[in-house]
């Protein structure tokens, strides 16, 4: 089980420090670097596929046009949401960028309650309706409606139930949404090269620096699935759903400190209201765990 942890750690710790990744290269386009993370991560995915032999997935996904037609829809939620984020940290969102994965796991909730048909308990509803009053807050605070953290926790939120019903892993699952969008991230990049307009080729020969960046995306974007996948079967999901915060607290911290983005004391009264719910749904979610722990072990 510390194993299970310190990997699961480790790859909730890779995705809260992505923001100085996108930063170092934020003189790339964010469709530019979405593109490039596609391209690279494929053949980063296969050449484990490939070390660890596992390719008899293949032949059975092809022939289960259902399965396949879900992966399409998952593939194309995640790029839609992999490109949000790249460009909300790049626009100087970094802390709204980790609000939308803090709401995440209330408005997973709210999505298995509407389309699953899910029963929510009266804790998980009570922190619902507080985490409501702290975006309503933010909304009002602010002017407008918090869309970018919006955005992202409601696209990953779906993407998590389409992903969640799926019949692959988590490694052959993201190798296959990978190989869907491989084909438009080459045409894109191969269209921006034949414009002149590609920073992966005119910055070569003046600072390869970026190209460099660009490159690393494949295995940034793969190792910290591979500790998740890997350390996600060792623990109970009950510890892996507290370990899920670490990623927006350290983008939080980034946002703050590093990056010194606005973060103002009605800012933070509306974080704090979010937290609460978060406290409430995860201490719900623990004590529900204890006690049908407990009826286990009183039954054996």
């Amino acid at each position: 089980m510390r194993k299970g942890i310190i990997m699961a750690a480790c790859s909730y710790s890779v995705w809260g420090l992505f923001p100085l990744y996108f930063k170092s290269i934020s003189n790339v386009a964010p469709m530019e670097i979405l593109a490039h993370r596609i391209l690279w991560a494929m053949p980063f995915l296969l050449l484990i596929i490939a070390c660890r032999t596992q390719w008899a997935w293949i032949p059975n996904v092809i022939k289960r046009p259902k399965v396949l037609g879900g992966f399409i829809a998952s593939a194309l939620l995640l790029s839609c949401n992999w490109f949000i984020y790249i460009w909300a940290v790049n626009n100087g969102h970094v802390i709204d960028s980790s609000l939308g994965y803090f709401i995440n796991p209330i408005v997973n909730v709210l999505l298995g309650f509407i389309l699953l048909k899910e029963r929510l308990r009266p804790i998980q509803w009570l922190a619902v309706g507080i985490a409501g009053c702290g975006v309503s807050w933010l909304a009002l605070q602010s002017g407008h409606m918090p869309w970018i953290s919006l955005a992202l926790a409601i696209s990953f939120g779906i993407y998590g139930l389409l992903r969640k019903t799926a019949a692959l892993g988590a490694l052959e699952g993201l190798s296959l949404e990978t190989i869907i969008l491989f084909p438009c991230a080459l045409a894109y990049v191969t269209y921006l090269s034949s414009q002149g307009a590609s920073t992966f080729t005119t910055t070569l020969a003046i600072d390869s620096t970026t190209t460099w960046l660009l490159l690393a995306a494949g295995p940034i974007t793969a190792i910290p699935l591979l500790l998740f996948a890997a350390g996600a079967r060792l623990i109970p999901m009950s510890t892996l759903g507290l370990l899920q915060y670490i990623a927006p607290s350290i983008q939080l911290l980034l946002g703050v400190w590093l990056f010194h983005e606005p973060f103002n004391g009605a800012r933070l009264a509306g974080f704090v209201i979010i937290w609460s719910a978060l406290i409430l749904y995860s201490a719900e979610g623990l004590w529900r765990a204890y006690q049908q722990n407990k009826q286990r072990m009183a039954a054996v």
